[in-house]
C-alpha cells in the first residue's frame, strides 16, 4: 500500500474524536447530504415505502459510525459490522413482507438479501418506474444508503479534513442519478442543497477546528477584537460562498438549455418497438381456418361475461388496423411488466390462469386490467424477461413468443360494463386518437345516414352497431361458406359496404364500425380476442379455439371509459345468395386501389418471424455494454462479500512469509513457533499474550498433540538461544514440523470450524497485544 493511502488510513481510523460542536455539525451535514440523494429516488419508486428503507439505513449507518469511533474499529471490523447490519435489519426495512411480524428476519429473508445484493440492481433497472416496493427493489436504496452513510460518517467523525466525506456522498448521489429516471424528482433542489450544505459545513469545520482553537487560546486578551473580526469574516465568507453556490446551481439549471439525462436504465433496457411484429388481425382467417376446433389455450378463473383480449388496435393506414405510432397513452406504449400495472383500474379484483396449448406468437392473452403477470414453467424467466404491457389498452406481449406448455397467472381487475341507462347522454371522452389514413370516402356519408335519428352520443354508437348487425350477413368465406374475401383493407371495406349485400365476419364488421365511428368524431378502437357464445358459458374454465375468436369495437365515454360494441351479425344470419354487384343507386365515391400484397393473410406473421430471426443474427454492439455492466456489478459485489476472507487471508499469508524469510535463521525458527501459536489461537486456544514457549506449549499441547508440541518448544529454545545460528536445513525441518502439527489441527476440525479459524482475528489482536506489552 502506498504512503498516501497509509496516511489516509491512519487519518481516518486513528484520529482523536472531535468535540461536541463538530460532532453535531458532522452528523447534521451527513443527514442532510444523504437526504439529498434519498430525495432523488422519489421518481423511481411508487409511494413512500422507499423512504422507510432509506431513512432506516441512514440511522443505522450513523449509529455504526459512532460505534466504530467509540471502539476504534478498523476497516475490517466496520466492513463486517456493515454486513451484519444489512442482514439483521434488511428484512425489516427492505423486505418486510418476508420477515416475521415484518421485523424478524427469516431464512427466506436472508436468502433474498444475499441474492438481492447481485440481482436487485438488474431488477430495478429492468422494471419500468414507478417501481413497486415489493419484489426486492427496496434492497437498492437500503444497501446504497447504509454503505454511503457508514463510510461518510466514519470519515466525517474521524478524518482531520472533513472534505474526504464528500467523496462517498458524491458517488452516492451520482449512482442514485444513474439508477433513477430520465425525469428527475427535484434536480434544482438537490443541487442547491448539496452545494449549500457542503460549503457551510466545511466553513464551520474550519471555524471550529482544534488547531484554530489552540491558536486562539494562546493569544493574549489584546487580540480579542482581531479574533472576533476574523470570525465574522469567516462566517460571512461561508455564507457568501453558500449563496453563490446555490445561485450558480439554480442559474445553470434554469438558464441552460435542457440536455439529455443519461441513466443506466436507457442502456440496460433495450427499446421495445411493437411495430417489429405484425398486427394479429392480419392472421384472422388463419386462426379460423386452421384452429377452428383445436385448443389454443385454457383460462381458469374466467369471470362471468368476461372477454379474453389478445390485441388492441387504434390506427388504420388503408391496408391494416394496427397499433399507433404515437408515444405514451397510445396502443404502442408498451413497458416492461411489473407488479403495479393498471394503477387507475377500477372493478372486481380476481386471479386468472392461462395454460397455453396451440397458440403461438408474441401476443399474450389477458383478461381485464392486469396488475401483475406471474409466469411459471420451464420458460418462465424467458417469458417474463421479454414481457411488456400496455396500461392504456390492457394488451400484453412477450418477445420470447408463446409455446405449448407455457403458463402464467394474472392478478387483474375486471371492470364493470355500464348499462346504457347508466351512461345516458354522457359525451365521448376527449381523447387524442391517432390520425387515420386511407379511409374510403363513402364511409362518412354512410355513417351519417345510419345515425341521423340518434340524439345522444351513445345512441349514435348504438345506431352504427345496430345497422351493421341488422343489414349485414355473416360468413367466414371458408370452403362451405358463402364467398367472403379476407382482409380489412380499404378495398375490402368498400366492397363490404358497397355491395348489394354486406357479407363478412368479425374482422370486416369491427373495422368498418371503427372507421365509421372515427368519421363521426368518436374515439374508437378495434379489439381482437376470445369469448364463448352464450350457450357455451359454463363455470369458470374457458377453453378457447379458433371458433371462439372474435373482434369488437370499443368507444370511450367520459366518466365510463371504454365500452364494448359488437357490430358483427349473428352467425346464423347467412345470405341466401351472394351478389357482389354495386347497389342500384350508389353514392359517388373515390375508391382506393387495392394493395398488391393484401393476400395471403398469414404472410405478415411469417415475415415478422423472419425479421426477428435477422435481428437475432445481427444484434450489433448494443448488447456489450449491459453485459460488461452486470458483469462488473456482479464481480464487484462478489468481491465485496468475500473481501473479509480475502483481506484476512492476505494479512495472514504476508505474516507467514515475513516470518519464514527473516534475515536471521534464528528469527525464522522463532517465527515458526509464533506461527504455530497463532494458528492455535485462531482455533480458540487461549494462549496468554506474554507466555514463554514452554508455557505456551503447555496450553497448546493440552488441546493438540501435547508431546509433539512440547518437544518443538524445547527445540525452538535450543535453536534460538543456543550457541551459533541454526542452519537453513534446521529451519526447513522446523517449519515442516510446524506445518504437520497445524495440518493435524485442521484435519481434526469441521469445515465450519476451519472457516472460522481462517476468518478469525484473534491471532492478529494477540500480535497487537504483544507489541503493546513490549
Amino acid at each position: 500500500m502506498s504512503r498516501p493511502l497509509l496516511d489516509l488510513r491512519r487519518a481516518v481510523f486513528r484520529a482523536k474524536p472531535a468535540d461536541l460542536r463538530r460532532s453535531v455539525a458532522d452528523v447534521a451535514a451527513i443527514i442532510l447530504l444523504v437526504t439529498v440523494g434519498i430525495v432523488g429516488f422519489a421518481a423511481t419508486f411508487e409511494g413512500a415505502q422507499y423512504l422507510v428503507a432509506a431513512i432506516g439505513a441512514l440511522a443505522l449507518g450513523l449509529a455504526l459510525a459512532f460505534v466504530g469511533l467509540r471502539w476504534r474499529w478498523g476497516i475490517l471490523s466496520l466492513t463486517g459490522a456493515t454486513i451484519a447490519l444489512y442482514f439483521l435489519f434488511g428484512g425489516a426495512f427492505a423486505l418486510p413482507h418476508t420477515a416475521l411480524l415484518g421485523v424478524i428476519p427469516t431464512l427466506d429473508t436472508w436468502q433474498q438479501l444475499a441474492i438481492g445484493v447481485v440481482t436487485s440492481w438488474k431488477d430495478l433497472l429492468t422494471t419500468v418506474p414507478p417501481v413497486a416496493a415489493d419484489g426486492g427493489h427496496l434492497i437498492v436504496p437500503f444497501l446504497m444508503t447504509l454503505v454511503a452513510t457508514v463510510i461518510a460518517g466514519s470519515l466525517a467523525l474521524r478524518a482531520k479534513h472533513a472534505a474526504w466525506a464528500l467523496l462517498p456522498l458524491a458517488v452516492y448521489l451520482a449512482l442514485e442519478i444513474l439508477l433513477s429516471t430520465a425525469q428527475p424528482a427535484a434536480p434544482i433542489v438537490q443541487g442547491i442543497l448539496f452545494a449549500v450544505v457542503a460549503v457551510v459545513w466545511l466553513a464551520l469545520r474550519a471555524l471550529w477546528s482544534p488547531d484554530r482553537a489552540a491558536v486562539e487560546a494562546a493569544a493574549g486578551p489584546g487580540e480579542s477584537a482581531s479574533r472576533a473580526a476574523r470570525t465574522r469574516r469567516l462566517v460571512s465568507g461561508g455564507i457568501v460562498l453558500a449563496l453563490a453556490a446555490g445561485v450558480g446551481v439554480a442559474a445553470s439549471a434554469t438558464a441552460s438549455p435542457p440536455v439529455q439525462r443519461y441513466i443506466l436504465r436507457d442502456f440496460v433496457i433495450p427499446p421495445f418497438d411493437i411495430h417489429d411484429y405484425a398486427s394479429p388481425l392480419q392472421a384472422w382467417r388463419k386462426y379460423i381456418r386452421d384452429f377452428e376446433t383445436d385448443e389454443l389455450f385454457t383460462v381458469s378463473g374466467f369471470p362471468e361475461d368476461g372477454r379474453v383480449r389478445l390485441a388492441t388496435m387504434d390506427a388504420y393506414d388503408g391496408i391494416v388496423f394496427n397499433v399507433a405510432d404515437d408515444g405514451a397513452g397510445s396502443s404502442s406504449a408498451f413497458t416492461s411488466v411489473r407488479s403495479n400495472m393498471s394503477p387507475e383500474a377500477e372493478g372486481d379484483r380476481t386471479t386468472v390462469r392461462f395454460e397455453i396449448a396451440d397458440l403461438e406468437g408474441v401476443w399474450l392473452p389477458s383478461v381485464g386490467a392486469a396488475k401483475e403477470f406471474i409466469f411459471d414453467g420451464d420458460r418462465a424467466s424467458d417469458l417474463r424477461r421479454g414481457a411488456h404491457f400496455n396500461d392504456a389498452t390492457g394488451t400484453a406481449v412477450s418477445t420470447a413468443e408463446l409455446q405449448p406448455g407455457d403458463a402464467y397467472t394474472i392478478d387483474t381487475v375486471i371492470p364493470s360494463i355500464p348499462e346504457d341507462e347508466v351512461i345516458g347522454d354522457a359525451p365521448f371522452a376527449p381523447l387524442k386518437m391517432p390520425k387515420q389514413e386511407g379511409i374510403p370516402q363513402s364511409l362518412s356519408e354512410l355513417a351519417s345516414d345510419a345515425t341521423e335519428d340518434a340524439e345522444t352520443p351513445l345512441e349514435r354508437a348504438r345506431a352504427l352497431e345496430g345497422w351493421l348487425q341488422t343489414d349485414g350477413y355473416f360468413s367466414h368465406g371458408l370452403a362451405d361458406d358463402v364467398y367472403s374475401p379476407s382482409g380489412h383493407g380499404a378495398a375490402r371495406i368498400t366492397q363490404l359496404l358497397g355491395g348489394e349485400q354486406m357479407v363478412g365476419d368479425d374482422e370486416q364488421y369491427a373495422v368498418a364500425m371503427a372507421l365509421m365511428a372515427t368519421q363521426l368524431g368518436m374515439p374508437a378502437r378495434v379489439v381482437m380476442g376470445w369469448y364463448p357464445d352464450e350457450e357455451e358459458r359454463s363455470g369458470s374454465v374457458f377453453t378457447a379455439s379458433g371458433a371462439d375468436l372474435h373482434a369488437w369495437v370499443e368507444i370511450a365515454f367520459t366518466g365510463y371509459g371504454w365500452v364494448p360494441f359488437d357490430p358483427t351479425p349473428d352467425e346464423d344470419n347467412e345470405p341466401s345468395e351472394q351478389n357482389t354487384q354495386p347497389r342500384a343507386n350508389p353514392k359517388p365515391q373515390v375508391l382506393q386501389p387495392p394493395p398488391p400484397a393484401q393476400e395471403p393473410a398469414e404472410l405478415p406473421p411469417a415475415l415478422a418471424e423472419d425479421r426477428g430471426q435477422d435481428d437475432d443474427e445481427e444484434p450489433g454492439e448494443n448488447w456489450l455494454l449491459p453485459i460488461l455492466l452486470w458483469s462488473g456489478l456482479g464481480l464487484g459485489t462478489l468481491a465485496l462479500l468475500l473481501s473479509p476472507l480475502i483481506v484476512i487471508g492476505a494479512i495472514k499469508a504476508a505474516r507467514r512469509t515475513k516470518r519464514r524469510t527473516a534475515d536471521r535463521t534464528a528469527d525464522r525458527i522463532s517465527g515458526g513457533w509464533d506461527e504455530l501459536v497463532d494458528r492455535a489461537t485462531d482455533y480458540r486456544v487461549a494462549v496468554p499474550a506474554g507466555a514463554t514457549r514452554a508455557e505456551s506449549a503447555v496450553v497448546v499441547g493440552a488441546a493438540f498433540e501435547g508431546e509433539r508440541v512440547g518437544t518443538l518448544a524445547r527445540r525452538a529454545d535450543a535453536d534460538v538461544y543456543g550457541p551459533g545460528d541454526p542452519s537453513p536445513e534446521d529451519v526447513e525441518a522446523f517449519w515442516r514440523e510446524v506445518d504437520e502439527i497445524v495440518g493435524g489441527i485442521a484435519g481434526g476440525a469441521s469445515f465450519w470450524k476451519r472457516l472460522g479459524a481462517r476468518l478469525s482475528l484473534r491471532s492478529l489482536r494477540r500480535a497487537r497485544s504483544r507489541k503493546a506489552a513490549s
